[in-house]
Formats: C-alpha cells, structure tokens, sequence
C-alpha cells in the first residue's frame, strides 16, 4: 500500500468547501456545478487539454490495463467503438473468490475513518477525474458512440455532477445521526438517573456492485458508486462488456486515491467479463454482494429484484415515455424542443419521447389551429432542418450503439404510415459508423395493432405520432402507459389552465417527472444535478432516483453501542 499522502486534512482544505456547497444546493435545488463544461476550461491547474487529452487517451488502446488488484487469473477485452474502430485494450479477468475477500478486508478501516473523510476521499476521486475529463471524453465516445461534444459533457462533467450528488445525499443521511459518544440519562425521582453512553456508527451493508450500461457508462454509473463507497461500502464495478474503458479509468484512478488516502485499494475493483461468460448474474446472488446499482433493460431488472434477494437493489429499466400536445402559445418554439429531444444521441437516452399523443381534430396554436397531419408534418419538417446539414447532424446524432438499434430502427418503418423516414449520414472522420437519423411513424391510437407498438419500448431514433380522440383521452393514455410501463419522462404543451392541472395530476398519482411547455434551451430528455430528479423510484420504469434520501440512506445502517456510564 503507498504511504500515506492524503490527510484528512489535506482533503478537508482541498475539498470540504465544495461539500458544503453541494449540501446547501440539494437544499435550494439552485444551477450550480464546480465541473466545467466548455471544453476550453481545461488545461491548466493539472488538467489535461484536448490535445492532451487525445494523447492520454490513445495511448491506453492496443495494451493491457494494469489495475494491480488481487485475484487476476487473465486477461480480456473485445471493446469495438461504435464509430469503428477496436480499442485492443486487454484487462484484468478475476477469479471472484479471491477478489471478493480481498475487497472486504479493507471495511472496518473504512467504517471507522466516517462520513465526512469518506466523502472527501470521494471528492479527490471527483477532481481527479475531473481533471481527465478530455481523455475520459474520448473513452466515452468510443464505447458509446456519443458525439464528441456529449460524450465530454454528459460523459464528464455532468456525470461528475451526479457523483458529486449522491456524496452529499450520503453524507447528509449518515450524519443526521450524531457521531462519536453521547450521555444519556433518565432522572428516576428520588434514586440516581440512568446513565448511558451511546455511541453511533453508520456501518455498510458490505460489497456494492455497480452493473454499468453500454449508452452512459459514466453518467449512469457514478451514482452507485458514489453512494455505496460513500456510506462506507466497497464497490465492484462490472462494466458492460462494450463500454469498460472509462469505468476502468475510473476504478484505476479510485485505487489510487484510497491508496494515498492510507485505506485500502481494493475498496474499488474492476470485473470484467469474458465474451459470453455474463458474470452479472453470478455476482448478483453471491452472498458477499449486498448492494446492487443496475441500468439497463427490463428483463434483468426484474431478474435482479427477484433474485437478488440479499442485496438492496436499485434499478434503472426501459420505460415509454410520453408528449401530450393539446396546445401551444409558441408553436415555433414547441417543434425546435422536440426536434432536438427526438434527434439528440439518435434518441438512444432512457429519457428521449417515444410517443407524441395529438387530439385527432389537432390542436390550438400561437399560428391558428393546426390539425394532426399538420402537426405531424410539422414536427417532422422541425427534425429534418434540424439534421439536414450532415455536420451538424453528425455532432448531435453521434452513432448506432450497437445493431439492435438499427435493427428496430429499421422495423419501425413497417408498424404505420411513415412522417420521416430515416437516413444514413456519413461521418466523413469515421466512415464505419452507423449514423441514422430518426424516423417518425404516425399511428392510430384506438387500433389495437398500433397499441402493440407504441405501448412497448422501442430503445432509439424511433418516435410514434400516436392520435388520439381528445386531450382527456391522451391524458388517459398517458395514465396507463406510466403505470403499465413507466416513465423516465413526461412532457406535455397546454395553454389551458385545467389541461396543465389535469396533466399535473395524472404525473403526480402516477410518480413521473413532468416537464410543461419547454420550447427554449432547456430539454425533456436532460437532467441538472443537485436540482433535478432523474427518475422518481415510483413507476416501472425505475425503482429509484437518482439522487434523493432514499437512493442513499438503504445502503448502510447506524450500529448502537451502548456502555454503563
């Protein structure tokens, strides 16, 4: 283990100022973020540049990823970037009855060291990679098939952001308790009190297993990891086998900080599977796993929560999520938003609209009435400008993750009367990417065939212009879907009063983030840190949300000890 580097100290001047603030801005749910976006930000007080950047990360393809943690019994790796080429990076496999202990031996000087050093170990974890944001940038891309520019965002700051987050949330829930020793004593009249001391102790649940996805493998994985490290718990992160790169980088930077920290690095390892070897479900029953951070499709998450019956599992599964248009005072505004939201990572976000339900006799505008075919041809003239210049629609697309993307992207054409049809747009940089725009597909809302469609999700550039009898029948409908099949996401445009309360209810009884009327900068399918929920752990779409109280404070449990005084 490397000599201690990092005091308590040292971190508490480093980092202690950026936990307050992120403790009083989940209380006020102000803008904040102490992770710079622009990609200009970067390069001086030890950070790399974009050019730096680039090179860092470069020079990790075609070798081994030496991570030094025990139990290693080869090696693996098959990552291919979904803009084409083979990253040839190799990791460590583990032989998981040797890492598994190793990881466990690290706890009791972890639980002891408390909240607020676990938290300020965390944030140099935080600023460190913060540091490496361009480097992490092209790691994220090249596993994700993010543009560049969302992959340094999404895949840098905003995930730092969302890391950050869940070490406030955790910090808040474990102190609410007092620390150290306290003196109880209950008067008994005329005889002597009853005098204790109690002493309080947030101690982990045990081993945290971080089970990350292919689309935002940083974005969606930093909460897990974050919130089970910081209450005190080690975590074992098992990547998804096309995008380890970033998790690896973050597992390599995390043991090196517990290192300098003094605790032990095997607090954070790495597993990594051979092809078809899918060790996520071996690990999820081990016994030694307790808690579990899983998002991905529904499938294994509703195998994970009832079979992972000794670990607390949070899960982030498929949902439909649903516009309701009734009507508008900006119809420019309205189609720009939702052109962007449906084209935006080729609509490959667990919180890009699928479904845009439009009263059939159409709706009321800023522009006159406009029917449903209008409305329809609208939008789709909105998302054919928007990508019509094939550079602008490269740098907001980026590509296919995988081909069961295009494959459904491709089968949607055949469910109804095609408003878009989608199209191939080269990337002149990487000539093997597969870069589709969306395709928009008009249904019928009271047929039973189209029901099959649009009430199932449909995972990328795919949206249905579902028409329905009236808005009262599209609130309805969007009733039934949230709480048959969930939802990230809700958004609806009104400029009546009883329609906006109406639509209000139905996301409220039913626990499903509503955004009303965006037509500025501001989009349905993204999420602020430290102010916006994503996901409310109250639909099927997810059991958890990312971040509140709950995500964190099941993850640990206060120990009493209790003392004759």
């Amino acid at each position: 283990m490397a000599t201690t580097q990092l005091t308590t100290d040292v971190l508490a001047e480093k980092h202690r100022s950026t936990l307050d603030q992120a403790l009083a801005t989940i209380r006020t749910r102000a803008y904040w973020s102490p992770h710079p976006e622009h990609p200009k930000a970067y390069g001086e007080n030890g950070s790399l540049d974009a050019a730096a950047g680039l090179a860092a990360y470069k020079d990790l393809l075609g070798k081994r990823f030496e991570l030094d943690q025990p139990g290693t019994d080869g090696w693996t790796g098959a990552e291919v970037s979904p803009y084409g080429p083979e990253l040839g990076v190799e990791y460590p496999h583990a032989d998981l009855d040797v890492l598994l202990p190793a990881m466990r031996a690290g706890m009791a000087a972890w639980r002891d060291a408390g909240p607020e050093t676990r938290a300020l170990v965390c944030l140099e974890i935080l600023a460190r990679i913060s540091a490496r944001t361009h480097e992490f940038a092209h790691a994220v891309m090249h596993t994700s098939g993010q543009a560049f520019m969302m992959a340094l965002q999404a895949g840098g700051p905003h995930a730092q952001d969302r890391g950050l987050e869940a070490v406030a949330y955790a910090y808040e829930e474990q102190t609410r308790t007092p620390a150290g020793r306290t003196t109880w004593s209950k008067p008994q009249g005329k005889r002597d009190p009853l005098e204790l001391t109690k002493e309080f102790t947030a101690v982990g649940r045990g081993i945290g297993l971080v089970v990350g996805c292919n689309t935002f493998p940083t974005w969606n994985g930093y909460p897990g990891l974050f919130a089970s490290l910081a209450t005190g718990n080690p975590v074992l992160v098992k990547p998804h086998p096309r995008a380890v790169l970033p998790l690896a980088l973050t597992v390599r930077i995390s043991r090196e900080v517990l290192a300098e920290a003094g605790f032990d690095p095997n607090l954070v390892a790495l597993a990594v599977e051979r092809p078809g070897e899918g060790i996520a479900k071996t690990l999820a029953v081990r016994p030694e796993i307790r808690i579990i951070d899983y998002t991905g499709g529904a499938a294994f998450g509703d195998w994970l929560e009832a079979n992972a019956r000794q670990a607390q599992v949070y899960t982030e599964k498929a949902g439909v999520n649903t516009v309701v248009i009734d009507s508008t005072d900006d119809y420019k505004g309205m189609l720009g938003n939702l052109a962007f939201s449906l084209s935006l990572y080729s609509g490959q976000m667990c919180t890009t609209p699928q479904n845009l339900l439009i009263p059939r006799d159409g709706i009321t505008t800023d522009q006159g009435p406009k029917s449903y075919d209008e409305v329809v041809a609208d939008v789709a003239a909105a998302v054919g400008g928007l990508l019509g210049d094939d550079a602008r629609a490269n740098a907001l697309l980026g590509a296919l993750v995988n081909p069961d993307v295009k494959a459904r992207l491709e089968a949607a054409a055949g469910l109804g009367e095609v408003a878009l049809a989608s199209r191939e747009v080269v990337n002149p940089d990487f000539p093997d990417a597969v870069v589709r725009t969306p395709v928009i597909v008009k249904l019928d809302g009271s047929k039973p065939d189209s029901e099959a469609a649009y009430f199932s999700e449909c995972f990328g550039p795919v949206s249905f212009a579902v028409s329905v009898e009236s808005t009262a029948d599209a609130l309805e409908l969007l009733r039934r879907t949230v709480r048959e099949k969930g939802a990230m996401t809700v958004g609806a445009y009104t400029t009546s009063a009883e329609t906006e309360r109406a639509v209000e209810e139905v996301c409220l009884e039913e626990s499903a983030q509503l955004s009303l009327n965006l037509t500025g900068g501001v989009f349905v399918n993204q999420t602020a840190a430290f102010s916006d929920f994503h996901g409310s752990g109250g639909n099927p779409a997810a059991n958890a949300a990312l971040c509140d109280g709950a995500f964190v404070s099941n993850r640990f449990r206060v120990v009493e000890v209790r003392r004759q005084a």
